[in-house]
């Protein structure tokens, strides 16, 4: 017998934060970033997926507001 559970939840902002989070020291101090520039992604591309998991975690607590 199996059994599956899917649930509709704002607790993974806070996952998104802390990823966030060690992104943006990670980033901020460039570690590791030669090794993705060195492969031809751009510094920018890394600006812009920054800028996007703020946002997504900032859409996620707009919804959290709501309940």
């Amino acid at each position: 017998m199996a059994s599956t559970f899917i649930g509709n939840s704002t607790s993974i902002q806070e996952m998104f934060r802390r990823v966030s989070e060690q992104f943006t020291a990670m980033f901020r101090r460039k570690a590791f970033l030669h090794w993705y520039t060195g492969e031809g992604m751009d510094e920018m591309e890394f600006t812009e997926a920054e800028s996007n998991m703020n946002d997504l975690v900032a859409e996620y607590q707009q919804y959290q507001g709501w309940r």
